[in-house]
């Protein structure tokens, strides 16, 4: 492949610390990287190294002649003054990007709620955030570095964006480089990571599982490397501390079989048992929603809605933006009157909100982490074990240097890890969380997941990222057309039918377009318009079809045969690397089959008009 652009043996220093040392590495065509690392180990800057936008102290960059390079900042460039056609096109006329249609389909993924003539000034942060990612898209780039370019994304947003990195180059072509915190996208388009520790960067091939999977490995491997030094200290420390009589036989050390990656992993969470603590400390009733009905003028918010919440369920809250997610929290709370029927919330329900914004970390001020939770003297249970206000920090991932540090001055990571300690220690029954993984790493997140799962209360979480949320909750619900609907597939049966809606809408709007149409034809030459005959014969349907269902077999054959080699590397020598490649790489085969066939599938679908 193709070399695009690199570093080698680069410093970059800031005045208060050392982001890289001698680091070199280099961006192949055809590659799909993943960055992820702890917040302020220099992922960002990572990227803006490799665009040329940060001037490095030592070593060099280096770009292949004429490789062109788009970047999303987390900040952007667009002027207030500008309306979002021209921050999006520029000045080319009307005609040529309306019949481009990458460009017509990154319009519409992105920008369907946003006025084409509306100033860039007047526009909310997350539609300025998709305004800037839709300018970017349209260009034409060979390198494509983004930096959080799922924040501000509703779920669809965020897998239409997904898709489109997916198919934007041929295969082997472009390259990719995202740093993200939803694990669910990294998994989704990228095959390979990097991780930024310690002033370097470690590579990972596969996505965010596998790399997850392999750092598992390094982790343990390094914990058996240490175990095994200290135990040869321990030797030679018994052997100086003993007389000649003792040194005459040696202690033997029994060293523990090393933990297996994935067999024998016990529950994330003992649902029954969580489900009994939460009783005790809820009763039977926590919400219930009777005939409910609430709308802003032409807009419905829910339309008749039974729904009840009780101890001890965890549910996971999916919409498009605007829907009304907020508000439904709000209703639930009592906080919002209906139109029509009622809420009932049980006489021993405490509610806790985690909001986006952590306006309850206002009032601290410029009070330091330390002196906030001294007024805390009571110790909270969670996963059946009493922990000190002090020990809940730490695993928050809290270090006594940040314990120190004015509330004020913390990052919004950090801020939102105290926010939700605090609101664990005060003991709520009912946990409301809008946006919890906002500005949180992967690292971080999965401690705040780690910490949820032996929380025993009703949960109700309302997030765009689709790992966190079926990851923590056990039942996902979409607020559709007034409707709170369950889930029972998760957020991919969400995405369908939000695809069937807008399917529908396009038919229904197509059909009376045809109406129309027919009334005129009628008017003008006294005869209904005429009608166009199939395209297909039914021969050439029946042999699409027969495609269509032994691509379906093969497909089915084919994960089979992933499923049976994934059993033969987790019963392998985990050691023996060339081994565990070649299988990996007949899994990828398996995969780049099945992407053919689900390829050749979607055409055939596609003809049929299905």
């Amino acid at each position: 492949m193709a070399f695009l652009l690199g570093c080698e043996k680069v410093r970059v220093e800031f005045p208060t610390k050392t982001v890289f040392t001698d680091l070199s590495l280099g961006v192949d065509e055809g590659a799909r990287i993943g960055i992820v690392g702890k917040n302020g180990d220099g992922k960002s800057t990572l990227l803006r190294v490799l665009a040329g936008e940060v001037e490095v102290d030592d070593g060099r960059v280096i770009r292949t002649r004429g490789v062109s390079v788009g970047v999303l900042g987390q900040t952007d460039g667009l002027r207030d003054e500008d309306t979002v056609e021209r921050a999006v096109v520029g000045d080319r006329p009307e005609y040529e990007w309306a019949g481009d249609a990458r460009t017509r389909s990154i319009i519409a993924g992105l920008l369907d709620d946003v006025a084409w003539d509306g100033l860039v000034g007047t526009l909310s942060g997350g539609q300025r955030r998709r305004v800037d990612l839709a300018r970017l898209l349209i260009g034409d780039w060979d390198v494509l570095m983004l930096d959080e370019p799922t924040n501000h994304l509703d779920v669809k947003a965020i897998a239409w964006l997904a898709d489109h990195l997916k198919s934007r180059w041929r295969p082997g072509a472009g390259a990719l480089l995202v740093v993200t915190h939803d694990r669910w996208f990294l998994d989704e388009v990228c095959e390979a990571m990097w991780e930024v520790h310690g002033q370097r960067v470690w590579p990972f091939e596969g996505g965010f599982s596998a790399y997850i999977m392999q750092r598992v490995e390094r982790d343990r491997l390094a914990a058996l490397a240490e175990q095994k030094r200290q135990n040869a200290l321990r030797r030679e420390l018994a052997w100086l501390s003993r007389g000649a009589r003792a040194r005459a036989t040696k202690p033997k050390f029994h060293v523990a079989a090393a933990q297996a990656l994935i067999a024998d992993v016990p529950p994330l969470r003992d649902e029954l048992e969580l489900k009994r603590m939460a009783m005790a400390r809820l009763g039977k009733t926590v919400v219930e929603l009777q005939d409910a009905s609430l709308s802003f003028g032409d807009r419905v918010i829910l339309d008749d809605v039974d729904w009840i919440i009780g101890p001890g369920d965890r549910y996971g809250i999916v919409g498009a933006n605007g829907i009304g997610k907020t508000t439904l929290l709000r209703i639930i709370q009592g906080l919002q009157p209906l139109d029509r029927g009622r809420v009932k919330i049980g006489q021993t329900v405490r509610f806790a909100v985690l909001s986006q914004h952590l306006d309850e970390l206002t009032k601290l001020g410029d009070d330091r982490v330390r002196q906030v939770i001294s007024r805390y003297s009571r110790r909270t249970m969670l996963d059946g074990k009493e922990m000190t206000p002090g020990q809940l920090l730490e695993r928050l991932g809290f270090t006594k240097d940040d314990q120190n540090e004015p509330v004020c001055d913390l990052s919004g990571g950090q801020k939102r890890r105290l926010a939700l300690m605090l609101i664990l220690l005060d003991e709520p029954n009912v946990l409301i969380l809008d946006e919890p993984g906002n500005d949180l790493d992967t690292d971080m997140l999965a401690a705040v997941e780690s910490l949820l799962d032996g929380w025993p209360g009703t949960l109700l979480l309302v997030t765009h990222d689709r790992y966190l949320m079926e990851r923590v909750t056990d039942h996902q619900f979409a607020l559709i057309d007034g409707k709170v609907r369950h889930l029972p597939g998760g957020v991919d049966e969400y995405l369908r039918l939000a695809e069937e809606a807008e399917r529908e809408a396009a038919e229904s709007a197509s059909a009376k377009a045809a109406a129309k149409a027919g009334a005129l034809g009628k008017a003008a030459f006294g005869k209904p318009a005429g009608r166009t005959a199939p395209a297909l014969s039914g021969g050439e349907q029946r042999e699409l079809r027969k495609l269509m269902a032994s691509n379906e077999k093969k497909i089915g054959t084919l994960k089979g045969k992933i499923e049976k080699k994934q059993l033969e590397m987790a019963e392998a020598d985990q050691s023996d690397y060339l081994v565990l490649t070649a299988m990996q790489e007949e899994i990828a085969d398996f995969q780049d089959q099945i992407e053919a066939l689900e390829l050749e599938w979607l055409e055939a679908a596609e003809k049929l008009g299905e």
